[in-house]
């Protein structure tokens, strides 16, 4: 396997320090790659519907409830353009783009944008959210979210891959019709599925395996990273799609004492990216330099 590589999902928001400053510090120091989240509103009543304690005390979640600063979540895209402005190399994600909570053409045009103004840096991380309040604020039902996210993600593929393109779904018909820019990335910038928890992970995978370039769950240790990447390897074999082209990741990974030892296991699990948060309290030069000298050098 090749080196392990390191993101930093930057939490963003009006009172953290821009997001072209924050992308050009990561790329001078090594980091692979910037992600960046997406809440376009949060209902003042909500409850998360999934989270366990472990995932909770990672995520700065407590019983249910998510911090303020989740209200200030600017937009992913304009956030990275930003940094894409004062980077070359570093890549652009999302993590997640909640696709049911957003337009499918607009959005496909957004990041193909990104995309082109970037030279092809975009990863295009999905997810649904795990907040029933806020997809039925959107007009979403939450026992329903992950089929219309999968069928916005193929409809988004037909509007980056084809000149003319259309769709005709359960949930979503376009007609005919032309979008440009193109990607740079061909056919498309590659899809993550960034979801899998526990009970979700069989879904999970199945997507990736169906729709996706690489996997990205939240909160899982080595070990139970290491038994969805043997999973995933199963489904891939089953559907005659190569593993070695999908790309694994671990959000909100688990930390030693020891920083060699995280990044021995989660290797050894099949990780190719370690993602790790700098929330908003801590999204500043020195707590991304610390991350550097312990997980770079």
């Amino acid at each position: 396997m090749d080196e392990m590589k390191i993101a930093i999902v930057a939490f963003f928001t009006e009172h953290t320090p821009d997001p072209a400053t924050i992308g050009a510090k990561l790329e001078s120091l090594g980091f692979d790659a910037v992600v960046v989240g997406d809440h376009p509103a949060l209902p003042l009543e909500l409850r998360a519907a999934a989270m366990d304690q472990k995932l909770e005390s990672r995520a700065t979640w407590k019983e249910g409830q998510p911090p303020d600063y989740y209200a200030h979540m600017p937009d992913p895209f304009v956030c990275l353009m930003a940094v894409a402005s004062a980077t070359r190399r570093l890549k652009l994600a999302t993590g997640v783009c909640l696709v049911t909570e957003r337009e499918p053409i607009a959005t496909a045009k957004a990041i193909a944008t990104l995309d082109l103004y970037s030279n092809g840096r975009v990863i295009f991380g999905v997810g649904t959210g795990g907040v029933p309040q806020e997809s039925a604020m959107m007009g979403i039902p939450f026992n329903k979210r992950w089929e219309i996210a999968r069928e916005r993600i193929r409809a988004m593929k037909e509007i980056w891959t084809k000149d003319v393109f259309s769709f005709e779904g359960e949930y979503l018909t376009i007609p005919p019709a032309r979008c440009y820019p193109k990607p740079v990335q061909k056919p498309h910038p590659p899809i993550h599925i960034d979801a899998g928890y526990k009970k979700t992970i069989e879904r999970a995978l199945r997507d990736t395996v169906e729709l996706g370039d690489g996997w990205g769950p939240a909160g899982l240790d080595p070990e139970e990273m290491a038994r969805g990447t043997e999973r995933l390897k199963q489904l891939c074999r089953e559907a005659g799609r190569d593993f070695d082209q999908i790309e694994i990741s671990a959000f909100l990974p688990k930390e030693y004492s020891e920083p060699r030892r995280t990044l021995d296991e989660y290797r050894a699990a099949g990780v190719d990216r370690l993602i790790f948060t700098l929330w908003p309290p801590i999204l500043n030069q020195r707590s991304i330099e610390e991350l550097a000298r312990k997980y770079l050098n």
